[in-house]
């Protein structure tokens, strides 16, 4: 009898299910999104300066993040793209200073601030095309590429405007359109981040993008056509940073050649792009992150400058912040790694 019932326990039974706790489920859920590390993130921050501060919370206060954010968080959609495909454009800053110039001299030339954007925009595009022809073309490192191709996007910018800043175009609810109302800015980076969000995660074009960045001789063995997709990166990057450069320009009311400064816009955007979970060696990464990098980022330097902080410490505190987000991104991965074998 004693056999009998061995036999009838053992064998085929299999264990009870086994309920997960509310902080085992969420922490899988946070392991699922690598987004999350840096929402919760940005949350604390805000909380802080919140309860620190009470301006931070005040209308005109926000308005000063939504401004502080727009620039880096354009630039740091179009690095994202390129970062996940294994590459980089280091002449983001330059496009960025240069194209406000193209629309300029097109307005002068009595073209419409729309259709002088447009030219500008694609102006842009054209450093993108020749970034991804020399890359892809000569097999150089986009990364030499890029940083040449910035400083003579820099001369050619100080060559058009003599040096000097210009007063941007006043073309009533146009400028209004590109940066001149309140939130028109922001509303423009809300468009883009989405729209860059549904081509990376619903689109061949996304799916490409990354099974590029992860192994480009497997990708391109198995079909992907690699040089299409990494050339389209390099136009939208190139692209988007030219138009973020015209919206900006708008908003402050002045071109500026920016002689010198075109290199903290680019390292402000990879800084977002790394710090929203984006993988510099390629193959992981996304826009949602990369606008909520951006975010913390705005949200620090301006809760840094109300607690009365020099503004050149922002710096030091960008460089803490890129090297933590790789260590938790790095920690981040080796739990999901876990998480993921423990439930094979």
């Amino acid at each position: 009898m004693t056999e009998s019932r061995e036999l009838d326990t053992g064998g085929d039974a299999s264990p009870p299910p086994v309920s997960l706790s509310v902080t085992a489920r969420v922490g899988r859920f946070l392991l699922g999104k690598p987004e999350s590390t840096i929402a919760i993130a940005a949350l604390i921050l805000a909380a802080f300066f919140a309860l620190s501060n009470d301006v931070f919370l005040t209308t005109p206060n926000i308005r000063i993040i939504s401004q502080y954010l727009i620039a880096t968080a354009i630039l740091a959609t179009g690095q994202t793209m390129l970062l996940i495909s294994g590459e980089i454009d280091l002449s983001m800053g330059n496009v960025y200073f240069m194209t406000p110039f193209l629309v300029f001299f097109a307005t002068e030339a009595g073209l419409s601030l729309p259709l002088a954007v447009l030219i500008g925009v694609l102006g842009a595009g054209l450093v993108g095309v020749l970034n991804g022809a020399i890359t892809i073309g000569a097999g150089i490192p986009s990364f030499i590429v890029t940083l040449a191709m910035g400083f003579i996007i820099n001369g050619f910018t100080l060559n058009i405007s003599d040096g000097f800043p210009k007063r941007p175009p006043s073309a009533g609810i146009a400028s209004d359109v590109f940066g001149g109302a309140a939130f028109s800015g922001l509303a423009w980076v809300l468009v883009i981040v989405v729209l860059m969000h549904i081509v990376l995660t619903k689109t061949r074009w996304g799916v490409y993008t990354v099974a590029i960045g992860g192994n480009k001789t497997g990708a391109r063995e198995a079909g992907v056509p690699s040089t299409k997709i990494r050339m389209r990166n390099f136009v939208v990057a190139a692209m988007l940073a030219g138009f973020a450069g015209v919206i900006e320009g708008i908003r402050i009311g002045s071109f500026d050649p920016g002689a010198g400064v075109a290199g903290p816009r680019v390292f402000e955007a990879v800084a977002a792009a790394v710090i929203g979970g984006t993988v510099l060696t390629g193959g992981a990464g996304t826009i949602i992150g990369a606008f909520l990098g951006a975010l913390v980022l705005a949200i620090l330097k301006d809760g840094l400058v109300l607690e009365g902080v020099s503004a050149f410490t922002f710096t030091m505190v960008l460089g803490v912040a890129i090297i933590l987000a790789m260590v938790l991104n790095a920690i981040a991965s080796k739990a999901r790694i876990r998480s993921q074998s423990v439930r094979l």
